[in-house]
């Protein structure tokens, strides 16, 4: 056996080098551990989306799905489920007030229709007989106008006591938002009457 001058010099670099390859990737001082920097990059998600496409359909279903959601609560009277604007107390106190009285504007137009067939088959044989009817529905257009107006003094002068002048400001568009309620036929208004009958007056 020959002996080596170098070889303890070798053996301690090998070593050395040994231990400095078997040290983990990224434990170094100031440094982050494995798995920190595992558990970051699993948090991290990219600003734009990779697929742009899919990330838009996703987007288009979560909202089709609010719509439905919330159409249907308006269809089963449900208010907590309605959207934000129909969820506002003023206006749910305008909805149980309308339809707990009888508006003569809500019969308006299928009235309107009926004179109108009416008068138009008359014309070709009592022809006299069709001004008389038109005269009766501009009457009755007359009468649903001077029903609303009432109407709205009543409630206006509720709203204000119940939630204060704010809420029959212009901007609050609550005025057109009862006309519009009582030219509805009931059972075709939504949302839908949360009572079946009229006369539950609001409180």
């Amino acid at each position: 056996m020959t002996w080596n001058p170098f070889k303890r010099k070798n053996d301690a670099d090998n070593a050395a080098q040994v231990t400095f390859d078997s040290e983990p990737e990224g434990a170094g001082k100031g440094r982050p551990t494995p798995r920190r920097k595992q558990a970051e990059a699993e948090n991290l998600h990219p600003i734009v989306p990779k697929d742009r496409k899919a990330s838009r359909k996703f987007e288009r279903e979560k909202i089709r799905v609010r719509q439905d959601s919330e159409y249907e609560a308006m269809r089963n009277g449900d208010v907590n489920h309605m959207p934000k604007a129909e969820r506002l107390t003023s206006r749910v106190y305008v909805r149980d007030y309308i339809d707990a009285r009888w508006n003569i504007a809500e019969f308006f137009v299928p009235i309107a229709f009926v004179i109108l067939v009416v008068s138009f088959i008359v014309s070709s044989f009592y022809p006299v007989l069709s001004v008389p009817l038109l005269i009766l529905m501009y009457v009755y257009l007359f009468a649903s106008i001077i029903d609303i107006a009432i109407m709205w003094r009543g409630l206006k002068r509720k709203l204000i006591a119940k939630f204060g002048e704010q809420s029959v400001a212009r901007g609050s568009r609550i005025a057109t938002y009862a006309w519009l309620r009582s030219l509805q036929m009931r059972r075709w208004r939504m949302p839908r009457p949360r009572n079946k009958k009229r006369g539950n007056w609001p409180k």
